[in-house]
């Protein structure tokens, strides 16, 4: 039996839609749109806003207003860049890394929900797989 690699994609991202459409009402408690969420969850790794849009495949133009509406929601702080004071790096706030931690909570319950439904096996098993798609070739 072959595995169609495109239905693989789509019943992975309709897993995380699935995943993100249960958790809008908490992250809608906490002040957030998904958009922002996944911004806000990527600011330590990634503090410049072209970095940002990078690693999330967003336009910058939209990075750039969800970085304004975090800012404005006190989440994040914008702070010149020592090595280069013509740049800024965004930095959490502690309210920003408290709703970053209680979402990614909620995710990691909702989706912990979905992985109870696979036998403990399965779900050391579909670790490894990810894994191993995800290092280098």
């Amino acid at each position: 039996m072959s595995v169609d690699g495109a239905q693989l994609w789509t019943l992975n991202q309709r897993l995380l839609g699935v995943v993100m459409d249960a958790c809008t009402g908490e992250l809608a408690e906490l002040g957030l749109e998904t958009k922002e969420f996944f911004v806000l969850a990527e600011v330590e790794a990634s503090p410049y806003p072209a970095e940002i849009a990078t690693a999330l495949l967003l336009p910058k133009t939209s990075v750039t207003v969800y970085v304004r509406n975090l800012v404005a929601k006190g989440f994040v702080r914008r702070e010149i860049d020592d090595a280069d004071l013509r740049r800024h790096r965004l930095v959490l706030t502690a309210e920003g890394t408290e709703a970053r931690d209680r979402a990614l909570a909620a995710l990691a319950a909702e989706y912990d929900r979905r992985l109870a439904r696979i036998t403990p096996r399965d779900r050391t098993e579909l670790q490894r797989i990810l894994q191993e798609m995800l290092s280098p070739a």
